[in-house]
């Protein structure tokens, strides 16, 4: 009898850790993400709860005592109009929220985050293969996503506080495909910053004593310094970034490692032993990440009126805010800016926008501490690499870190490009898209090709051209260019304020060789700002010409009542530039000069209007 209990006793035992176990496993399965197609339609004027703490995936989601606990069952709805999703507290999430909403315009889908910290973590999320334009170093790596809008319509994300913590390299918000999409009120943040910081407290003749960031784990074997992240880890090379913090300035600069020698001498406290100092001062911090363009902190693609308001970014991973070929896109009260404690908020850019057309608006924003432009507005030159016949011509994407997404469509407006000149010598339209690999297209075109087209010409997308209006925004802590800027359309900088951006503050270029960021401007009033000490020059409109030029690439640039303070350097450079107006500019120099003509390097430029260069003022 003892024998029999006992043996009831131990399978008992054996069963309760088989479900321990199953439950175990349940819970760190990753999480399924169903098709489209495969998911229920929610009736409408819905509203389902989400409580990472008190709730239960078996409950039916329709009231806070029978919240889910994760985003699993709302991953497996399509959301229709009036439906709103509550997330009734913080908590920690190993799946996305992948959301899939057809709301309307009078009955819009209401996503609403309970304020607090929402940890992200990548190992169950949703993961796709993503081409990004600038950012394909790893083109067919499955990028995680924690908040993802797909094939949707008229949804609102909202937040009085909620802050989106990242657990490990992921996109932050991914919009696809989707129209009338707003986001307000929400925070991002990385727990382990992707960029790794440390400060210099003492120098000696061959040793820099210094703090690394708290957080910043890392780890030193064989005088080689290692940093450590969550899902990854860097041993440095030479590409740094140095902030002075009494000046606010930030730039690049090189440190080589190869005659370094790392020692950890207390928590948080190494020693970096050198025979030359390689850059180091007392004071300032120094950044380092991992070059590999491998994500982006948040990507928006083939999307239309699509706006954020009263968002912050304490730190984003990869090209910063992507915008792909989309439509009507608004920043409004955007904040980027580190957390106190630390000095980066953007691996790289912080608005980048690619083939987008529409009106894009970048307003009331603070947008600073990056490691690279904190706006860049362009399209992308394809060079014609073959001729198929009088109306076809073969294309290809040439740089490497841009291609893979579909640059053309059928009905798209493009222009036949000279590389050389970078005059565009014929319009024509597409009938006919044909994607033959990630880099290669064939297009059909309206009108037979003219005889003086040649491999080697580029193709530029005129459809995907966007009207800008950027203003009342603050840009500083950049290391190099505050606005770059080439579109078509008509385009509006004013009452912007530019603090030491380390090269210029604005940048007008087209260039078809070496990123092949298209193209030529046609309309840009540039009003009302204020420049200080920023890189020279402040501002520039030079395209990168091959040829001596004699046709104007950028036309109908104003450049009116603007004032800027200049610690060396010009305020205006132009080439190839037509109809060029700057008047009324108030303009400090610290370094003595005659004129304000002094301060101004125009050449190759054409029909410089009567009196389109009065009324600027040198002053003291």
């Amino acid at each position: 009898m003892y024998t029999m209990r006992n043996l009831a006793l131990k399978s008992l035992a054996v069963l309760c850790l088989m479900l321990i176990s199953n439950l175990l496993q349940a819970r760190n399965k990753p999480a399924d993400y169903i098709s489209i197609k495969a998911r229920r339609t929610s009736p409408g004027n819905q509203t389902y709860f989400i409580d990472p703490v008190k709730g239960n995936d078996q409950n039916n989601g329709k009231s806070k005592i029978k919240a889910w606990k994760t985003f699993v069952p709302v991953n497996r709805l399509i959301l229709s109009p009036g439906d709103d999703v509550s997330v009734l507290s913080p908590g920690d999430f190993h799946e996305s929220m992948a959301v899939v909403a057809r709301g309307s315009s009078s009955k819009p889908v209401n996503i609403k985050f309970a304020p607090g910290k929402y940890n992200f973590f990548p190992d169950g999320a949703f993961k796709t293969q993503l081409q990004i334009s600038n950012t394909n170093d790893v083109p067919y790596g499955l990028k995680a996503i924690a908040l993802m809008v797909d094939s949707s319509r008229f949804v609102n994300v909202a937040s009085a506080g909620a802050l989106i913590n990242l657990r490990g390299k992921m996109i932050e918000t991914y919009v696809n495909h989707s129209n009338n999409i707003k986001l307000c009120g929400l925070s991002y943040d990385y727990h382990r910053p992707t960029v790794s910081e440390l400060t210099v407290t003492q120098l000696a003749v061959n040793y820099a004593d210094v703090r690394v960031n708290k957080g910043d784990e890392f780890a030193v074997k064989d005088s080689v310094l290692t940093w450590i992240g969550e899902g990854w880890s860097y041993q440095p090379d030479g590409y740094w970034q140095q902030y002075n913090p009494a000046t606010r300035e930030l730039e690049r600069i090189e440190i080589e490692q190869q005659q370094l020698r790392y020692v950890n001498t207390s928590e948080n406290q190494l020693r970096i032993y050198f025979k030359q100092n390689p850059g180091f001062k007392t004071g300032l911090t120094y950044q380092n990440r991992d070059v590999t363009r491998d994500c982006a902190g948040i990507f928006i693609q083939k999307s239309k009126n699509i706006s954020f308001n009263h968002v912050r970014i304490y730190f984003m991973h990869g090209m910063g805010v992507v915008s792909q070929f989309s439509q009507n896109l608004t920043f409004n009260h955007v904040s980027v800016k580190a957390r106190a404690g630390r000095t980066c908020a953007a691996w790289a850019d912080i608005l980048h926008f690619s083939g987008c057309s529409g009106k894009i608006e970048v307003a009331n924003s603070y947008l600073s501490a990056a490691n690279d432009d904190a706006i860049n507005i362009h399209g992308t030159f394809l060079k014609i690499t073959e001729r198929l016949s009088s109306t076809e011509v073969k294309v290809k994407f040439m740089h490497n870190q841009t291609y893979g997404f579909d640059a053309f469509s059928a009905g798209d407006s493009v222009g036949m490009v000279n590389p050389a000149s970078l005059l565009t010598y014929q319009s024509n339209k597409l009938l006919l898209v044909q994607k033959l690999n990630d880099k290669e297209f064939m297009l059909k075109l309206s009108k037979p090709l003219p005889v003086e087209m040649q491999t080697g010409d580029v193709i530029e997308n005129v459809t995907a051209t966007p009207q800008v209006w950027i203003h009342h925004d603050t840009i500083e802590k950049i290391p190099t260019r505050g606005i770059l800027l080439t579109t078509l359309r008509k385009s509006i900088i004013e009452h912007n304020v530019f603090n030491r951006t380390h090269n210029s503050a604005i940048w007008i270029n087209d260039d078809a060789s070496g990123w092949y960021e298209s193209g030529a401007v046609r309309d840009v009033t540039i009003r009302n700002n204020r420049f200080f000490e920023c890189g020279g020059p402040v501002i520039g409109t030079l395209p990168e010409t091959k040829v001596p030029v004699k046709k104007a690439v950028h036309s109908g640039i104003k450049i009116l009542n603007n004032k800027a303070v200049i610690k060396e350097g010009l305020f205006l450079s132009a080439s190839a530039n037509s109809g060029l107006r700057v008047t009324g500019n108030h303009v400090k120099s610290k370094v003595p000069v005659k004129n304000f003509d002094a301060l101004m390097s125009i050449k190759d430029c054409f029909d410089l209007p009567k009196g389109g260069f009065k009324g600027n003022v040198l002053g003291e």
